[in-house]
């Protein structure tokens, strides 16, 4: 199954150039039908860029901080990917959750 198209820009794309979580001007952010939204920040308090994700209902936050913009940018593709295809699953995610932690640390 594609897992890309199910991403959408979030909020018809209106968060866009807004200030997000991390302090930063947004300059992506998609969420997915499964239920998982993932953002890319630029010039944040912490970094200057910052990736923020999760899944919904509390099931993981995690965010991630990077110092160039191509580092970002092949990120927040690659997280976006994982992270659908743990967005999808019913089953018990914790241990796969760990790996995308490591996959994708701080």
């Amino acid at each position: 199954m594609n897992h890309a198209s199910q991403w959408y820009p979030f909020d018809d794309g209106a968060t866009l150039g807004t200030i997000g979580s991390e302090s930063g001007t947004i300059l992506r952010d998609d969420e997915h039908a499964a239920g998982a939204r993932i953002t890319l920040e630029r010039d944040g308090r912490t970094a200057p860029f910052a990736i923020t994700c999760g899944i919904y209902g509390g099931r993981f936050l995690h965010t991630v901080f990077r110092g160039s913009e191509a580092e970002a940018g092949t990120n927040y593709d690659a997280m976006r990917t994982r992270l659908a295809e743990l967005a999808l699953r019913d089953d018990d995610i914790y241990h796969d959750l760990h790996a995308f932690i490591e996959q994708f640390p701080t």
